[in-house]
């Protein structure tokens, strides 16, 4: 007989109470219990000798309280826009920097990344920023800014030094995200883009909890060609539709190679089972559009540099523009005029 998993928490309690572990019971729940987590727990005539009432009485109850607070400190925010893949290794942090380089070619724009992958955080050395630390005032935590319009906020910053592992399990990770979303100054800002980890998990279901009140614009999708990306993927879109996360679109990055001597494309990880567009299609998104490799992709990261202004000729460069015209009109905006 095969084995079975554990019997699954409700996963809409999941996705509504990340942070609120389940009391954990010393005997099963009488016939007419309240229910542990209910307001009447621990209090109704039903849990008098019951064996759980002290454990049902001490439990948290109800919403979190700060999540007013985040709200609040998100209100001059216009857009947040998630990141998300399911699968690791597919360009998620990459996308996410290029994605904030695009929007802030505008300069009337600012533009700010919220880097939630808490174990495996890039974003502050793909941005150039790697050595920075943050600055902390009465108002709050401050950014690391970029450039003038472009923010950064990341783990990384906090680190005694820059190799160490962050060693946390799920509650501590989830903690921070909030101190993310509750101290840190965001101010006025056009554009908040969530870099995410791979999966379904802690980080997930933190900010979606945390920022439903406040609104998310919605998820974009990165993929590679191969079923094994895009098998993660659906799992992904799956966790956002049960999330209520809108999917703005579907992006195929690694599409093909360009010769950077050339420009000549060839395909790399060919598409088994129709790729990114097949998937969109499937599960009825849109599809955004193709990105092929160019290793000055990845020279551009390392160096923490841009690589729309050191490669404008680039095929990716091109196919990258209009993936992010095609992200922007989904959310009402109109970025990077057509040349």
């Amino acid at each position: 007989m095969a084995p079975s998993l554990e019997e699954p928490e409700p996963v809409q309690d999941v996705i509504d109470n990340p942070l609120k572990a389940r009391p954990q019971l010393v005997a099963p729940e009488p016939e007419h219990c309240p229910g542990p987590e209910s307001e009447a727990a621990g209090k109704a005539d039903s849990c008098a000798g019951c064996p759980n009432q002290a454990i049902c009485a001490s439990a948290p109850k109800g919403p979190d309280p700060d999540i007013p607070l985040i709200t609040a400190r998100l209100a001059d925010v216009r857009h947040k826009i998630l990141v998300l893949s399911g699968k690791g290794g597919v360009g998620k942090s990459t996308f996410t920097s290029l994605l904030a380089h695009a929007f802030a070619t505008d300069e009337t724009r600012t533009v700010g990344i919220m880097d939630a992958d808490i174990c495996g955080p890039s974003i502050p050395k793909m941005m150039g920023v790697e050595d920075e630390t943050i600055h902390i005032s009465s108002s709050g935590w401050s950014p690391v800014w970029v450039a003038d319009n472009l923010g950064v906020m990341s783990i990384q910053f906090m680190l005694p030094n820059r190799d160490d592992a962050i060693i946390w399990r799920g509650p501590k990770k989830n903690g921070l995200i909030k101190k993310f979303l509750k101290e840190v100054e965001w101010g006025d800002m056009d554009f908040l883009l969530v870099d995410t980890p791979p999966g379904t998990s802690d980080e997930h279901l933190s900010v979606n909890s945390l920022l439903k009140e406040s609104g998310i614009d919605g998820a974009v999708m990165v993929t590679t060609p191969q079923e094994v990306s895009l098998l993660d993927v659906r799992k992904e879109i799956d966790f956002c539709r049960k999330a209520g996360i809108k999917v703005l679109g579907l992006v195929e990055n690694m599409s093909g190679f360009v010769c950077p001597k050339c420009t000549h494309e060839s395909q790399i990880f060919k598409a088994t089972t129709g790729g990114g567009a097949a998937l969109a299609k499937e599960m009825g998104i849109r599809f955004l559009g193709e990105v092929p490799l160019d290793p000055r992709i990845g020279m551009a990261c390392d160096y923490g540099e841009s690589f729309f202004d050191h490669y404008p000729d680039s095929p990716a460069c091109k196919a990258l523009k209009d993936v992010v015209r095609g992200l922007a009109k989904e959310i009402g905006e109109e970025v990077l005029p057509d040349e």
